[in-house]
């Protein structure tokens, strides 16, 4: 009997235990309380906003091309260097411009030479010819005395017909030569004018040419051309910087001047978010030194590795430091939501879908898994839709290491 009843009550008290272990639940883990970011669930107005790094870039950016063709020189200024539009940022060579400047220089000094030669010829044509007039005109007033004085004696019956013929008929001759004479001295003088006006016409053309050539030959002294920061200086690759050596061609960028009073930030935005970006829309940059209001003033139609690009007009006044290429965070102000429950953004879930979150007990020792599920979404905040109510402590940060538990000890 001694050895019956010890055995009883094992055969019954071993499955019992056994049966009751096996039902039990694994003891809740225990996770420190500062360790864990809390967040507590309010109602009310819920600021939606959409943020965005970027940089501030100017708003006026010039574009120095280059004029003619070259070799970079000398660099006279690197980029972040203030610059006035006469300040010289560098300095091209090219031979052959220089050579074509010469010969223009020797073609205008030839041109006029021969339009003082022109002159002198035409002068001396033109005094040959009134030469010509003025024994014309002395032959002819001898001509109109020798048949007056045939005409007297003819009328008075001492000259016969015929040498007062003679004498009428030179002297209508020698009348008619000199007015075609006469004539032709006054069309001559139009004709040198316009001999000269042809000549004058060619000089004039050939100074053109070498003004032209003596302005190429300037702007191989690159200036900066307006007020400002000197941005950059690309080269003729792309993502490189213009060296020393380098060729360059008529039309190359080489130089980027930027005014920095007039600025505005490029953001770069989720292309999943553009959808509730508007024109018009109100906006805050940030520049670590101070935040400037703003507006959305333009959005890019077309997405770059997944963001778009959306300018942002700056309204208030810039901050000191302020300077084109600087990084900038913005926030652009979506919506404003009335009476609605929101808290702030945990570290999981997406906006319009449902996630576990584990939410404070009375006691704030534990804290139990509940299903909640979520609304729309800002920068730091997110709509609560069910499963929370005001006041409500939930957890926030990552809680995936504890997804086999449905309760936390907290401590």
């Amino acid at each position: 009997m001694r050895r019956i009843v010890p055995v009883g009550i094992l055969s019954v008290v071993v499955p019992g235990v056994w049966v009751l272990a096996a039902n039990l639940k694994p003891a809740a883990p225990v996770v420190e309380a500062a360790a864990v970011w809390p967040g507590t669930v309010q109602r009310g107005t819920m600021l939606r906003q959409e943020r965005g790094l970027g940089t501030l870039v100017a708003e006026d950016l010039v574009f120095v091309a280059a004029v003619t063709d070259g070799r970079v020189d000398r660099i006279l200024v690197r980029p972040g260097s203030v610059v006035q539009a006469g300040t010289v940022i560098l300095t091209l060579t090219n031979q052959e411009l220089e050579q074509q400047t010469l010969d223009a220089d020797f073609a205008v000094r030839m041109a006029e030479a021969r339009l003082r030669d022109l002159r002198v010829q035409l002068a001396s044509q033109t005094l040959t010819q009134r030469a010509e007039l003025a024994r014309l005109e002395t032959e002819l007033g001898q001509a109109r005395l020798t048949y007056e004085l045939k005409e007297t004696m003819f009328k008075e019956g001492l000259e016969r017909p015929l040498p007062y013929k003679i004498a009428r008929a030179a002297f209508e001759d020698l009348q008619k030569r000199f007015e075609l004479d006469k004539e032709r001295l006054a069309i001559r003088k139009d004709s040198v004018e316009a001999q000269l006006a042809v000549q004058q016409a060619e000089i004039d053309k050939l100074k053109a040419m070498y003004q032209l050539r003596r302005n190429q030959l300037e702007a191989l002294k690159v200036r900066a051309g307006v007020d400002g920061v000197l941005q950059d200086l690309p080269g003729p690759a792309a993502n490189t910087t213009l060296q020393v050596g380098q060729r360059v061609v008529t039309g190359t960028i080489l130089a980027k001047v930027a005014q920095p009073s007039k600025l505005k930030a490029e953001l770069k935005i989720p292309e999943t978010r553009i959808p509730e970006i508007k024109l018009n829309q109100r906006a805050e940059i940030d520049t670590r030194n101070g935040i400037i209001p703003g507006r959305v003033v333009r959005i890019d139609p077309a997405a770059k590795e997944g963001t778009v690009v959306v300018d942002v007009q700056l309204l208030g006044p810039l901050p000191p430091g302020a300077r084109p290429d600087l990084s900038v965070d913005g926030v652009i102000e979506i919506e404003k939501l009335n009476n609605v429950l929101f808290v702030n953004r945990p570290a999981f879930g997406q906006p319009n879908s449902t996630v576990s979150m584990f939410k404070y007990d009375q006691d704030q020792k534990g804290a139990r898994r509940v299903q909640v599920r979520l609304g729309r979404h800002s920068v730091n905040t997110i709509e609560i839709l069910s499963g929370l109510g005001v006041g409500d402590k939930v957890i926030l940060s990552d809680m995936s290491a504890w997804d086999a538990y449905d309760r936390i000890r907290l401590q």
